[in-house]
């Protein structure tokens, strides 16, 4: 088993600010914890730091045994990467070092077949063995068969943006928990995960010896697994770290017990700096007609000063409020209507009528198909009407299917994309962006432009560029410009993967009073509760109602 220290870590962000103040706490050998915080408070920055990926501006990381990390882009890889290239990603550095030489050893022999390229081939290919290579294919084939249902073989070549999110984020974990490193750091390893997946994930939490440190904003899965909680707290003066020693049914307790003694200190304290204060003024006023006081006057002077030196007791933390005004209009009876619907090789047909105000939650396994019928729905249907383009710039992939897919009268969809792949918003900043405006949304001045920002907790981000928020900032964003855009139909897919848990609240609100229809696809037991109804993607590969959530659907049956 291994271990890990942060001490006393600072970090900086570029434009000055202070991010990280102080970090300081210790992940047990053995222990679960999980890191918690508001988004955008620095919790993939501090992973990233841990993992030796930034290096941080003060104060050290300490650790024993290997460390496995998964990173918070798993689950949204969408560019060349094979299979293999993922698995040789999170695999033992040894290991992607001798990898990378066979590669070059084997392109060369394609090129010439002399005796000194034949030899480097050979001593490629032993100290690929010697590394422990083979091996790894061993238990590389493991995991695709586990995650996957198919043979390493059959799928090394696989292009990952093939997999869904969940076949993505199950596949590295697999090779993560099943590897040799005895450290785990994993950002968001329940994001894309289906419920079975996640209730997987939490028997293998549960059940390994490895020491892991993960980031989830998933109150059932933190409920579940977690042995200690540490929280990123948000500062003025920089963020900070408070530790809860248990697990997350005490968390919520524990932390207003915390917030009620910090703000018992600070009154106390104030009381006692005003006091001070009051006896120097009246020592200085006695003093200046009674020489025989100035003593007294100077030891009260020297009494408040080391008072004041030593400063108030710790501030308590700011908590972020983010208010989302979803509005929409009024549209036809029918918002969606889907008749004989089949989406090509991933479910049978089915019929479907969605009424104006209802909320629809999309529910089963990934790989069904789920994303391919929001993205159906969010390109206006089988043969969209002026009226049915969807709102923003983004360009959605077409969807192959047959029978028909229509939208109602006044149904302008609006997505909120998964994998947050916005490649329109890519190097603006977020002024730049609300400024401008768009075909379905009109631009602003600055000072509205803050305001709006300020509302979603975005302003300080104000002036970065959207491809350089944290997930949970993107995801605040992404619904930002879904509350500007005018869209009457909501079409959300897994909108609180990377919300914390204010946020996903704030969401549940602004649902609440928007003015239209919504369709989420979602695996968030807590999020689907008050939905009105719940369309499921079954294993059998059909389609079908119920009146409550259904998350025990398996995996499609189908050739893969």
């Amino acid at each position: 088993m291994g271990h890990v220290d942060v001490s006393g870590i600072g970090f900086e962000l570029p434009d000055g600010r202070v991010l990280l103040d102080d970090i300081t706490f210790r992940v047990g050998d053995g222990a679960k914890v999980a890191l918690v915080g508001a988004n955008g408070s620095g919790k993939t920055t501090l992973t990233k730091i841990i993992a030796g990926d930034l290096k941080p501006h003060s104060g050290s990381i300490a650790r024993s045994g290997g460390l496995g990390v998964m990173r918070q882009f798993v689950g949204s890889v969408r560019d060349e990467t094979t299979v293999r290239d993922l698995l040789l990603s999170v695999a033992p550095q040894a290991v992607q070092d001798a990898a990378a030489t066979l590669d070059q050893a084997e392109l060369k022999m394609m090129e010439a077949d002399d005796e000194k390229t034949q030899l480097r081939y050979a001593q490629a290919v032993a100290d690929w063995g010697e590394v422990g290579g083979y091996d790894a294919e061993v238990l590389w084939d493991v995991c695709t068969t586990a995650a996957l249902g198919i043979p390493y073989d059959n799928c090394r070549w696989r292009e990952v943006k093939t997999l869904s999110g969940g076949e993505q984020k199950r596949l590295v974990l697999e090779a993560l928990l099943r590897g040799p490193d005895e450290v785990l750091m994993l950002d968001e390893p329940d994001n894309y995960l289906d419920v079975p997946g996640k209730r997987w994930l939490e028997e293998q939490l549960n059940a390994t010896t490895k020491t892991v440190l993960y980031i989830s904003h998933d109150r059932e899965l933190l409920a579940n697994t977690a042995t200690r909680i540490v929280t990123v707290e948000l500062g003025a003066a920089g963020n900070t770290i408070w530790t809860h020693g248990s697990g997350f049914k005490t968390y919520h307790e524990a932390r207003k017990h915390r917030f009620e003694r910090l703000e018992e200190l600070r009154r106390r304290w104030d009381e006692e700096h005003a006091k001070l204060k009051a006896l120097v003024l009246m020592y200085k006023t006695k003093a200046a007609y009674n020489d025989g006081l100035a003593s007294r006057y100077k030891a009260a002077q020297t009494r408040l000063a080391k008072f004041e030196e030593a400063g108030p007791p710790q501030a308590i933390p700011r908590e972020q409020k983010v208010s989302m005004r979803l509005t929409g209009g009024r549209t036809g009876k029918r918002a969606v209507v889907a008749t004989g619907l089949e989406l090509t090789g991933l479910m049978k047909p089915f019929d479907l009528e969605v009424w104006y105000g209802e909320r629809v939650a999309v529910l089963g396994s990934n790989g069904s198909g789920k994303s391919h019928f929001l993205r159906l729905l969010a390109n206006g249907g089988s043969d969209p009407d002026v009226e049915h383009q969807p709102v923003g710039e983004v360009e959605i992939p077409p969807v192959a299917h047959t029978g028909n897919a229509k939208l109602g009268a006044r149904v302008r969809p609006g997505w909120f994309a998964q994998t947050h792949e916005h490649p329109e918003l890519a190097g603006r900043t977020l002024l730049e962006i609300l400024h401008r405006g768009d075909e379905h949304r009109d631009g602003m001045g600055r000072e509205l432009a803050s305001r709006k920002l300020d509302r979603y907790e975005l302003a300080h981000a104000a002036e970065q560029s959207f491809d350089s928020l944290s997930g949970g900032q993107q995801a605040r964003f992404q619904i930002l410009l879904l509350e500007l855009s005018g869209a009457t139909l909501l079409l959300l897919d897994e909108p609180t993967d990377n919300l914390d848990v204010e946020s996903a609240e704030a969401l549940e609100e602004g649902l609440d009073s928007f003015d239209g229809t919504v369709l989420a696809v979602t695996h968030d037991r807590w999020f689907a509760r008050d939905f009105d109804r719940y369309l499921v993607f079954g294993s059998d590969g059909s389609v079908y109602e119920s009146t409550t959530p259904v998350w025990d659907e398996g995996r499609v049956e189908r050739a893969r």
